[in-house]
């Protein structure tokens, strides 16, 4: 199969990785990819938010299947264009991504099928929302009514905090924010997949969301990960796919939106009670390269399974094994950051570890950074400590001094 990965970050390096190791796929071209991702497939430059152009692309380079890797391309309609042409492809359309790109409508979409989550309110207006912050006080979640590479969320620990994150919403035209009832518990992620009618579970994760040590500093994208979540138990997950996940997929059929791709719940579980935080419909970054470690090349028959309808005679065969990813930012990140400085140390060693690329480009002839979170750092191992003590080992080997790291990846767990 010709395959074409849509996106250039570490999640389509983690996913590039695990499809290429699965023998049905024989070309692998990626828009617009990256310096790890070009080592093993094509990169191309494609606007991937143009649903047009990949469609056209797709056709004229006879791709088989588009797996669709962020969540911007599937907001404004890839998939859509894409099976408006026949072209097979992994991702939910428009209508369907609406859970992530809109906070209000997950939760409109909870309320009706009675899925446990916070409570909330939503505000388009500056002054009423900070009225309801001055009524409710704090610690209260604030979160930006849209698309924010998941970074749109302020747990806001005092009222000034808060109110701090609505005047950064409502700063320019058109702000609309989600404001939620503080949950306290362990946070999971959970990944499953649809077809529109059957869902399989893939694997959980825990991420490390805060930029410092100790869940300390602002919130970023995700400084780590480790697979599977412990607080995850059998017990929880059947709790999670009876209340939360099935009735989500029900309610989107049933109002003729059926959800097609990966859906990516984020829990706060306390008492055995998972509770939805988030949705998002797109894998995990940092999680699906510790998940991409662990299920290797079956993540494309997984994904065809999704794409074609057959989830229910699909199977995941899962190792007894552990896997944690580090990732390495630019220091400065999630705030201002320098591009451009060189990464030395990256050469394989061990299939047991792998360096996904996230932020990377390649500039004459060398390695270098080019974005905010810029590498993962994943191990495999029988433990979670063995894959926690095989990532910081490669870690030292990587030479980029404007990089920095969570020393305590796992630590929860450990």
């Amino acid at each position: 199969m010709k395959i074409l990965i849509l996106g250039g970050g570490g999640r389509e390096h983690a996913l590039a990785w695990a499809i290429n190791q699965n023998p049905k796929c024989t070309s692998l071209l990626c828009a617009p990819g990256n310096a790890g991702i070009a080592g093993i497939a094509e990169c191309v430059a494609l606007d991937i938010e143009d649903g047009e152009t990949v469609a056209k692309f797709a056709k004229e380079q006879a791709v088989d299947f588009v797996v669709i890797g962020p969540e911007a391309p599937l907001a404004t309609g890839v998939a859509d264009a894409l099976r408006g042409e026949n072209i097979l492809c992994f991702g939910p359309t428009a209508d369907a991504a609406q859970l992530e790109a809109s906070k209000s409508f997950t939760k409109e979409i909870c309320a009706a099928c009675n899925a446990p989550t916070a409570s909330y309110a939503f505000f388009t207006e500056l002054e009423p929302a900070r009225a309801y912050i001055h009524e409710h006080g704090a610690p209260i979640v604030i979160k930006a009514d849209g698309l924010a590479a998941g970074k749109g969320v302020t747990v806001a620990m005092d009222e000034a905090q808060a109110l701090a994150a609505l005047d950064d919403i409502f700063s320019g035209a058109g702000g609309a924010v989600v404001i939620e009832e503080f949950m306290e518990g362990e946070e999971a992620s959970f990944f499953v997949l649809s077809d529109g009618k059957t869902a399989l579970p893939i694997g959980t994760a825990q991420d490390h969301k805060r930029a410092f040590d100790k869940d300390e500093g602002p919130n970023t994208g995700g400084m780590g990960a480790y697979s599977p979540a412990p607080v995850m138990t059998e017990a929880v997950t059947q709790k999670a796919m009876d209340e939360i996940i099935q009735p989500t997929l029900d309610e989107m059929s049933r109002r003729g939106t059926p959800f097609q791709g990966v859906l990516f719940a984020g829990f706060m579980i306390k008492n055995g009670q998972p509770r939805l935080v988030e949705y998002n419909v797109r894998f995990g970054d940092p999680e699906i390269q510790a998940i991409a470690m662990r299920l290797g090349g079956q993540i494309l028959d997984l994904l065809l399974a999704s794409a074609e309808g057959t989830l229910d005679q699909a199977k995941v065969n899962w190792a007894d094994d552990h896997a944690l990813t580090i990732v390495m930012a630019a220091k400065g990140y999630p705030g201002s950051y320098a591009k451009g400085e060189t990464i030395a140390g990256l050469e394989e060693r061990s299939p047991q570890v792998k360096v996904f690329h996230a932020g990377t480009a390649i500039v004459d002839g060398e390695v270098v950074s080019n974005g905010g979170r810029v590498l993962a750092i994943t191990a495999r191992g029988e433990t979670l400590k063995d894959a926690h003590d095989r990532a910081y080992a490669r870690l030292k080997r990587i030479d980029w001094p404007g990089g920095f790291t969570r020393s305590d990846i796992g630590w929860r767990a450990l």
